[in-house]
């Protein structure tokens, strides 16, 4: 690094707004919904699903987004960047992750697509039904990029969901030069082993500008088309200089080099596991800020994964600062 930075973490990723509601089987059934799934809609099933479901809890969601929040309950300085519309909903995106102290300076789409949204259903015994309309998110472009921010923050996280457009992939190739050339470091989320075999080529080029990679073992294994962990692992090593591999109750599988670190799942009750990985990538990079070994880091992103799936939603409900403390210990 050149100098201190202003922030430890800034994220880079789709700005969306969860609308979470209750719903019965029949809602399900009536709305053409498989119990489970998740769905991306347009933005005319978007307005009328906002409309039929009953009164829900609105918070900002978004993997990148997820990964900031939980970084800057752990005492981290945190920045994020994505797009929101000038509607209600980009207004709640905004307000929701600037309470979690996370700063958000991305001016809004004005005259475009609205707020992103994913509404999630959940039925009596806990089931999650996803509807996602991707909005606004999808404009986001080079345009969107603060240079001065990214110079000014140690690491810069990108969200693979967000890679789709190809604009957005231009903005992630010209962010990592923007890094680079600030002697700062580029972190990447493959994000899904979907999305990565549809990209396959393109990630694979993008995946040797960056300097840490995270992915669990479907998505790694996707990208280098691969039966095992231990296989990808050994690829990714060559490409990257540190990979952050997970699978779930097995744990995860740090690479650097020819070092490597294995580190234990955090013992939870599994609630709902949506938002694990961004969890972990956010214990990982703030240990990683503090200066603690990888397997320090590793277990701060086991200990805050393990606190996000044992409840729903994909965010800590209680300040984690504490854990950095107790790893360190």
């Amino acid at each position: 690094m050149t100098d201190s930075p202003r922030f430890d973490i800034l994220g880079i990723g789709n700005a969306i707004v969860d609308i979470v509601a209750p719903a019965d089987d029949a809602f399900l059934s009536k709305h053409d919904m498989r119990k489970g799934a998740m769905m991306l809609i347009d933005r005319e099933r978007a307005e009328h699903l906002s409309e039929k479901i009953p009164p829900g809890q609105m918070s900002s969601g978004g993997s990148a987004a997820n990964t900031c929040a939980a970084a800057a309950s752990l005492g981290a300085r945190v920045a994020f960047s994505g797009k929101v519309a000038e509607d209600t909903l980009g207004r709640t995106f905004r307000q929701d992750i600037t309470d979690a102290g996370v700063y958000f300076p991305t001016p809004p789409l004005v005259n475009g697509a609205p707020t992103a949204r994913c509404i999630i259903l959940v039925t009596p015994e806990g089931q999650r039904t996803m509807n996602t309309y991707l909005g606004a998110c999808v404009t986001f472009s080079v345009e969107d990029l603060d240079p001065e921010l990214i110079a000014d923050s140690a690491v810069t996280y990108l969200e693979g969901y967000l890679f789709d457009p190809p604009a957005a992939q231009t903005a992630f190739h010209h962010a990592a030069q923007i890094a680079r050339a600030a002697g700062r470091r580029i972190a990447l989320s493959l994000s899904d082993p979907f999305c990565v075999s549809r990209h396959r080529a393109a990630f694979r080029e993008l995946v040797r500008r960056v300097d840490i990679l995270f992915a669990n073992e479907a998505e790694v294994c996707s990208l280098y088309e691969c039966n095992t962990l231990e296989e990808a692992a050994e690829l990714v090593a060559e490409e990257v200089p540190l990979a952050a591999l997970t699978q779930s109750e097995a744990g995860s599988l740090i690479c650097q080099g020819r070092e490597r670190v294995r580190v234990a799942a955090e013992p939870t009750e599994v609630v709902d596991t949506t938002g694990a990985g961004d969890a972990y990538a956010a214990g990982f990079l703030v240990g990683l800020s503090q200066g603690l070994s990888l397997y320090q880091c590793g277990r701060l992103g086991s200990l805050v994964a393990a606190e996000v799936i044992s409840h729903y939603g994909a965010r800590p409900l209680r300040n984690l600062s504490g854990y950095r403390e107790l790893v360190a210990g």
